[in-house]
């Protein structure tokens, strides 16, 4: 009974580590059509993180290939590896986005966040 006790919590356990990880792709936003970005990002072997904001259009180069992404993230999306992200084979190393809140749907009455 004790060990089918310890099995149980273990599972549950096991349950609830996976619920702390990587936000679902669907979360992070949309690929978009290279050219449409407010901005364009050049990332390089040395790159390992960028900036943008929520509701931002981007596009990335790497070397001779390019991609956009739209950030339309959910609000409890901070920062993701872009490599989730990128075409297959893009990026040959992780490289952070760190998504600042969307002007459009955050900062009321002061706070950062709108909450």
């Amino acid at each position: 009974m004790r060990s089918l006790l310890l099995s149980v919590c273990v599972i549950v356990l096991m349950g609830c580590a996976s619920i702390g990880g990587e936000p679902p792709l669907d979360l992070l936003g949309n690929s978009a059509a290279v050219g449409t970005g407010v901005k364009t990002i050049v990332i390089t072997p040395q790159t390992r993180h960028v900036n943008v904001t929520g509701g931002e259009i981007i596009d990335f180069r790497v070397g001779e290939k390019a991609f956009a992404w739209h950030f339309f993230v959910a609000t409890t999306v901070s920062a993701f590896d872009l490599k989730r992200v990128a075409p297959p084979g893009m990026l040959d190393h992780s490289v952070i986005a760190y998504v600042a809140p969307d002007p459009r749907y955050c900062c009321r009455n002061g706070s950062d966040r709108g909450r």
